[in-house]
Parts: C-alpha cells; structure tokens; sequence
C-alpha cells in the first residue's frame, strides 16, 4: 500500500466513509502476506520509499506469478530481475503493460507513476557489458530517476569517455558497467564531483575469473568516491544510485521549504 493510498483509507475512516472493519482488512496484510513459499513485504514501500523487487532465479514461473498477483493488487510497482523468457513471456501477457527486456532479463510493470528525481548516467566499458548495465538502468528508472546510456566507453580507448564529459560532469551519480580490469571506474570518478557507482561484470578472459578481477580493481580504486556492488548486481546499482538521488531530492525540497 503506497503512503498516499493508507493516507486516503486514514482519511475515509475519519469522515465515516469506511467502517474499521473495512479499514482492518484493509491494513490486514501490511506488515507482509505469508503466501507458504514466501513472505510478500507489502510494509517496504512505506520502509524504503519502493516496493519489494523479486529475485527471480530459483524461482519456478508459478512462484513468480503468485507473487506478482500479490505485489500488483496492492498497486504497487512490480520488478522482478533475473528472469528467463518463459515467465518473461507469461508476465508480459498477464501484464500487457509492463515490459520483459530479454537481454536484461528483467520485467517491470508500472502500476502507479513515480516521480522522478535526479539524473542517472549509466556507463558501459564495452558491448558485452550492456546487459548488467540495462538491469541497473531499469532499476533506477522504475525507482524514480531520469536515467540515459552511454555504451562502449572504455579505457582502451579513452577518447570516446571524454566525448561525454559534460554528460557525466551534469549527472548525480554514474554508474559504470565494466569487466576486464574494471579501470572504467576509476577513470570515471576522477572526471566527477557525483558519486561513482562501480558495477563489475564477469565479462573478460580467464584471469579475470568471472568478474573478480574486475571486482578487486574496483575495490582498489584509486580515485575517491567510488562504491562497489557485487560481480553483476545490476539491480544493486540501480538501487544504491535511485536512493542517492531520493535522499537528495528530499533534502534539497526541505532547505526550499525552509527559505
């Protein structure tokens, strides 16, 4: 339930509109819903600001649906990452609205507008990164951010990084998609005030070990003001850079109200 949704029941129940009863049921599976095979957290868009995002792999496309069912009749957003196209194709006939993105794997559906707030670059050192990176822009797109793409901006040829400088100098956090030796970030975040968020992938030859290699540069960075998300986690990129962007744009509508 969205906070101006129990706002509106609150309000209906003051003015006689609904009995307790009804606002009761209403309020019964707030905290979350015990469907037996999981524990739909209705409770977290008032807790973090967006609705539970469902990890799709492991899951059998009856448990994806079942929990969509439960996330989508509450009104709220749904996303569920790390799909394949079975239940991809299924979602995207129950829910001809929404949008199964192949290459991602991910499906989003959204049920009521978000606002947006703040500008989110997504950075790719090559092709074969754009898959993660989509994960990361869709997230924080479906999460409220003005997002645009950059793809195949990597260090080994760096020239084509700086043909976009004004576009990384004007956003509020970048996030960039790299295997390799992950030196993407680094030279990102030393050409920005904004925060850098540093997406390994495990794209890259056998040394790299599966993004590791990418994951340590990252970790090693010499340039200030990068953070790290996991080898692939383009939804936790995504994330991290949508509640950047929120906790700004809270701040900064509290300082104009004040003035």
């Amino acid at each position: 339930m969205h906070e101006d949704a129990l706002r509106k029941l609150l309000d209906e129940f003051k003015k006689g509109e609904k009995s307790e009863y009804e606002v009761l049921d209403a309020l019964r599976h707030l905290p979350f819903e015990d469907i037996g095979f999981a524990k739909v957290d209705h409770h977290r868009t008032l807790r973090k600001g967006f609705p539970e995002v469902v990890y799709g792999a492991g899951k059998t496309d009856e448990q994806i649906l079942a929990i969509a069912e439960k996330i989508t009749g509450k009104g709220h957003n749904f996303l569920v990452t790390r799909i394949g196209e079975s239940v991809g194709t299924k979602l995207k006939e129950l829910y001809p609205d929404g949008e199964y993105h192949e290459a991602a794997r991910i499906f989003a559906l959204e049920i009521k507008p978000v606002e947006k707030r703040g500008y989110v670059l997504v950075l790719t050192a090559g092709t074969s990164d754009i898959p993660v990176a989509e994960e990361a822009a869709i997230t924080a797109s479906l999460l409220g951010c003005n997002v645009d793409r950059i793809f195949d901006v990597g260090v080994a040829g760096v020239h084509r990084l700086l043909a976009y400088q004004s576009m990384i100098e004007a956003a509020d956090v970048v996030i960039v998609a790299a295997g390799m030796e992950g030196a993407l970030a680094s030279v990102v975040a030393s050409l920005t005030q904004a925060p850098t968020v540093a997406l390994p992938t495990s794209i890259g030859y056998g040394a790299s070990f599966e993004g590791l290699s990418a994951l340590l540069g990252m970790l090693n960075s010499c340039a200030s003001g990068v953070s790290v998300v996991n080898i692939d986690n383009g939804f936790g990129a995504g994330c991290v850079a949508a509640l950047i962007c929120a906790r700004g744009h809270k701040i900064a509508k509290e300082l104009r109200d004040k003035t």
